[in-house]
């Protein structure tokens, strides 16, 4: 990339062409206020003009966000004109918003209060009529509460990136604009498929995920047997909600606090993940065999499901009939371990801890569920863990490093934790499929072919002369190319691999929010490498660990053995199986 000479604030730099000033002046150790690029480059045409900065020869102010810098460009942030311009900007978007900071669950990384802090912005300088509200809390997963909305767009522009979708869009016009589905139309009678990256790039409380802590709070309080599980994505990223540096892993600590928070037992759902792999790669080694539909698809993700199943509901014999790990540890849970500790199922209130908003509307479907039981009673987000460990008073980063409880069900291999990476999957499987076919184990333990950030990744795997071929998506655009190659009856594919969120589960639309202006001691390219650094925790945890093929795993052996037969046996499918339906389509959404 070619370099250019700029000055700011008379400060001669070089930075690489094609940048923003915003950028460049990040790069250059600068803090120009910002509500629309901050996160994940998702940005609008410059329209809020909070970022306003002078150019030297410019009879205008310029934002900074969206004005590319060349040579010899001279920014001024600190000239009273741009300060001054910034401050009202700032300004008006506070006349029209609700200002409850005190009880906005984006209290602390709300990217509106910080410009406000930082621009000087003062209370009430604009007063008058605000714009009416919609408040939208009947899904299980997702609240929008226009009230907080400073028409970013980077909502709107997330959908749209990630997933193709126009789910969310402007309606109306002037005054009355707001962000909603099409027609203001509740978020539950939407083609949403409640991923909640919209959340994750909110600058405010316009959109955070519905909170369940009360419910874990009144299981504890009607003296339920409460038990928990956390994803492996979890491990990798709740270190973040208090200061470690992203990609820090903290199992340990996280256990240790889980315990004292009064969960009954705490457990890795890597147990379930290696407990999937055992389901779906006998059920992928069935299809192959007796010629059934192929390509399979992974079925772990609750948000690519949901898209399955309002845009492609012609094509859900390509699913795994496979729950997602979660929800097969909490049948495992209610329906094995419960049993064998003497507690009644229907005591025990099994609590998920995920990194996803979308398996907050996966535990509430009817399908999940067994003798009138759900599998799964509440599900937390990482932010909410990290919201209940401050509750309690507890110092994360002084906790001990404790070990999971893993007496008769909880014990993982390597497979399992790297689930929580895009190609995780798929890697676990096939480290299993292999052996199966082969009846040794594949050479080198990792599978590199399907590793990696790439929105699409392809591998022809050769077992003992036999090509599989796979793929892997993650995001419902990239997964939207393999689907439509399915439909037309073009798909080259043994197995593929889909996940909603792009990256997989360490990107999660309940992980811990990314934001440069609250990461103070990360480097400046923290917004393009955070997953690099939230998946090196995983694959370094996979790396240690001593057992790194779910078929070895010693405790699923047992399971099987003592309670479900074999894989995929009627018993397993009772539990451990379920099914899909293609839901109605919306008609209208907003164009793109």
């Amino acid at each position: 990339m070619a370099l250019v000479n700029i000055k700011i604030e008379g400060k001669s730099y070089q930075v690489e062409s094609g940048l923003t000033v915003l950028e460049a002046a990040r790069w250059c150790g600068y803090e120009i206020p910002s509500l629309c690029s901050y996160n994940h480059g998702e940005c609008n045409a410059g329209s809020c003009r909070v970022c306003l900065v002078e150019v030297v020869g410019s009879e205008r102010l310029v934002a900074s966000c969206v004005y590319p810098v060349s040579e010899g460009l001279e920014v001024i942030i600190s000239s009273p004109r741009a300060t001054s311009a910034r401050r009202a900007s700032v300004e008006l978007l506070l006349s029209n918003h609700s200002l409850n900071c005190q009880q906005c669950e984006k209290n602390g990384h709300c990217e509106l209060l910080h410009a406000a802090q930082i621009t000087g912005a003062r209370e009430g300088m604009y007063v008058g009529e605000k714009t009416p509200t919609t408040f939208d809390r009947f899904n299980p997963s997702i609240v929008r509460d226009t009230s907080k909305c400073i028409l970013c767009g980077r909502c709107v522009a997330r959908c749209h990136n990630a997933h193709g979708n126009g789910v969310l869009g402007f309606e109306n016009r002037g005054f009355k604009t707001i962000v909603s589905p099409a027609y203001n139309r509740l978020i539950k009678d939407s083609p949403c498929i409640m991923c909640g990256q919209c959340v994750n790039v909110c600058p405010t409380g316009a959109l955070v995920e519905k909170s369940e802590i009360d419910a874990v709070d009144k299981a504890f309080h009607d003296g339920k047997y409460v038990v928990v599980q956390t994803a492996p994505a979890v491990r990798a990223a709740l270190g973040e909600e208090f200061g470690m540096k992203i990609g820090t892993p903290v199992t340990g600590k996280m256990v240790a606090a889980l315990k004292r928070l009064g969960f009954k037992k705490v457990f890795d759902t890597d147990y379930a993940a290696d407990l999937t792999i055992m389901e779906e790669a006998s059920e992928l080694l069935g299809r192959i065999k007796n010629k059934g539909v192929l390509p399979m698809i992974t079925s772990c993700s609750p948000g690519w499901i949901n898209y399955a199943e309002f845009y492609y509901g012609d094509q859900l014999d390509h699913l795994s009939s496979c729950k997602s790990p979660h929800e097969m540890f909490g049948a495992i849970l209610k329906h094995f371990y419960a049993q064998r500790i003497g507690v009644k199922p229907e005591d025990m209130f099994v609590v998920s801890i995920m990194p996803c908003t979308a398996k907050k509307f996966e535990k509430d479907r009817p399908q999940l569920g067994s003798g009138g039981l759900r599998d799964v009673d509440a599900v937390l987000t990482t932010r909410e863990l990290g919201k209940l460990i401050r509750r309690s008073g507890i110092r994360f980063a002084r906790l001990p490093d404790e070990e999971f409880d893993n007496d008769i069900v909880g014990d993982y291999t390597g497979a399992g934790v790297i689930f929580g990476v895009t190609g995780g999957v798929m890697e676990a499987a096939l480290r299993t499929a292999y052996f199966s076919l082969a009846g040794k184990e594949h050479e080198a333990i990792s599978f590199e072919a399907v590793r990696g950030f790439d929105g699409i990744k392809e591998a022809s795997i050769d077992i003992e002369g036999k090509k599989i071929e796979v793929a892997v998506a993650s995001g419902m655009k990239n997964a939207k190319i393999l689907l439509d190659q399915i439909r037309e009856g073009k798909s080259k594919y043994t197995f593929i691999e889909i996940m909603g969120c792009p990256g997989g589960c360490i990107n999660g639309g309940g992980q811990p929010f990314v934001h440069e202006c609250f990461l103070p001691n990360e480097n400046a390219d923290i917004i393009d490498t955070y997953k690099e650094k939230r998946a090196a925790a995983l694959y370094g945890e996979d790396e240690r660990q001593t057992l790194r093929q779910s078929h070895n795993n010693p405790q699923i052996k047992k399971l099987y053995s003592s309670f479900l037969g074999e894989p995929n046996s009627h018993k397993a499918h009772e539990l451990l199986h379920t099914t899909y339906a293609a839901r109605e389509p919306f008609p209208h959404v907003h164009n793109e």
